[in-house]
């Protein structure tokens, strides 16, 4: 399975984070160890909602169209 998720900072509210894995949980507490330089800055990180494809490519599209314009402002509409 890959995950798409998404994070908000607790921190600094107006930070957002989306990402894939395979393990969500683990990659969480990564953000939140500052494992990741992306987002080391704004931890702690709350998790908002994940998202399980059994299809990578599908993950990988859903990821992208999130990071997009219109797929931002979806996930503004409904997830932050």
């Amino acid at each position: 399975m890959k995950y798409v998720y998404l994070l908000k900072s607790l921190a600094h509210p107006d930070q957002c984070y989306i990402g894939s894995t395979t393990d969500v949980n683990k990659r969480v507490q990564a953000h939140n160890s500052g494992q990741s330089v992306h987002t080391a800055r704004h931890k702690p990180w709350q998790l908002v909602a994940s998202f399980a494809f059994t299809d990578d490519h599908r993950a990988l599209d859903f990821e992208k169209y999130l990071k997009s314009g219109s797929g931002r402002a979806f996930a503004n509409r409904h997830f932050w």
